[in-house]
């Protein structure tokens, strides 16, 4: 696989430095992807970084994975407004752990192959390194005249910027660039990647490199993934959708997929996917032919959420949303997990009731309009009964006299009913 080739058609290459395409096909070149280890989770926004590395492994490369530990102590200004909290040594070690864990998914560490990842962290040869070593030996070779120069530093010294920006913050292209100095010359590292973002602390990096030891070095960045109508990409309404299932769920991971519009699944096909481009060709032709059966969207929400959660989860994923959109059954419905059920079903109204009032038996009338209120009299809810409008666990229920006992429960907790087609509410037995 040709590398550069490969980003080209898939909408992946942003800039490249001058003899980087060269480089990868001169030899099996290693490069470098950092990523930001704020949270013990990486989200979507970080699924494009981690594609990138994928495909330069697969493209018979060396990928490592740098795990800011000392940077994210700092804070990166680049696309910021303002300055972001500071993280402690214990936070870090818990947010690199859950990062290594995600990454493993993707990358291959263990193989034992010549092109086997790494992950490394930056605080590891930082921690050390005193201020005063640091500015006599890596600040003398880059002026502050070049470091104002850089975008992400204009935008925050311009005097419509709502903050200024920190000394600390303004050294981040500096211990940036130290990382890419210390990787070239401790693991070769010849390449470092990255966001369109982050192109001027990149070159910060390789203009260093240049200086202080003439190697080589180059920089090659990808497009800010975003949204057809410019919107941010990633979040929804409830924030971001993570990689941890304990975040986001694979259910609401599937359906973030599935809801994208159709332009945005015809980039994110070949963006986020393995697929290959004949097959890809024909998925958008017969999208095309018939955008209302979203095949495009169904197997885009299929590779994402199999890779990065599993066969398992996707299918649990595809029966909870039969079930919330009509088609699912009373053993669909068994077969979910709570985590998933729960996140079916949030945000529709929900009753506790008492476990003891269920143990003896409870007529439906009696558990739905005085237990809990799901029908404002028993009056509506024997007309609905007769109108066939009720459902218990997804069954109808069509006889008034019917006794619910604790044979009903879902996950020994919960019972579902559903007035009409699109009216649920949730029973929470306690």
């Amino acid at each position: 696989m040709n590398f550069v080739e490969e980003l080209r058609w898939r909408g992946m290459l942003h800039d490249m430095m001058p003899g980087t395409e060269e480089q990868l096909k001169k030899e099996m070149t290693t490069a470098y992807v950092g990523f930001d280890p704020t949270a013990d989770s990486l989200h979507i926004g970080s699924l494009a970084p981690i594609m990138l590395l994928k495909r330069f492994q697969m493209a018979g490369h060396k990928p490592i994975a740098l795990v800011g530990g000392a940077t994210g102590m700092i804070g990166d200004p680049s696309g910021k407004s303002q300055e972001r909290n500071l993280l402690n040594e214990e936070t870090l070690e818990k947010n690199l752990a859950g990062i290594r864990k995600q990454l493993s998914k993707f990358l291959d560490f263990e193989s034992g192959s010549e092109n086997q990842a790494l992950m490394v962290n930056n605080y590891d040869w930082m921690k050390d390194f005193s201020f005063l070593e640091f500015i006599r030996d890596i600040g003398k070779h880059i002026t502050v005249n070049y470091m104002m120069a850089k975008e992400s530093v204009k935008k925050r010294l311009n005097p419509d910027a709502k903050t200024g920006m920190s000394f600390t913050e303004f050294t981040y292209q500096l211990v940036q660039g130290y990382d890419f100095l210390w990787l070239n010359q401790n693991m070769d590292c010849k390449l470092q990647m990255g966001g369109s973002d982050q192109w001027g602390n990149i070159t910060t990096g390789t203009e260093l490199i240049r200086r202080k030891s003439g190697g080589d070095a180059f920089a090659l960045t990808i497009p800010l993934i975003k949204k057809a109508d410019g919107s941010k990409f990633g979040k929804t309404e409830s924030g971001n959708v993570w990689l941890d299932p304990k975040l986001t769920s694979p259910y609401k991971f599937y359906q973030f997929w599935l809801n994208t519009s159709d332009e945005d699944a015809e980039s994110y096909i070949k963006i986020f996917t393995l697929l290959q481009k004949d097959e890809i060709d024909e998925l958008v032709k017969k999208h095309l032919e018939a955008p209302h059966a979203r095949e495009l969207q169904k197997r885009l929400a299929e590779e994402v959420t199999v890779m990065v959660h599993s066969r398992e989860d996707f299918e649990m994923a595809v029966e909870a949303s039969q079930i919330l959109f009509g088609r699912g059954t009373a053993e669909n419905l068994k077969k979910l997990d709570e985590d998933t059920f729960l996140s079916v079903f949030e945000g529709v109204p929900q009753f506790t009731i008492s476990k003891d009032k269920l143990s003896a038996g409870i007529n439906v009338v009696d558990l739905l309009a005085d237990e809990a209120t799901v029908f404002p009299s028993k009056g509506e809810l024997r007309r609905t009964i007769k109108g066939n409008g009720l459902s218990i666990n997804k069954e109808k229920i069509n006889d008034q006299e019917l006794v619910v006992t604790p044979d009903f429960l879902i996950g020994e907790k919960y019972i579902l009913v559903q007035k009409g087609k699109k009216n649920y509410y949730l029973l929470i037995v306690e």
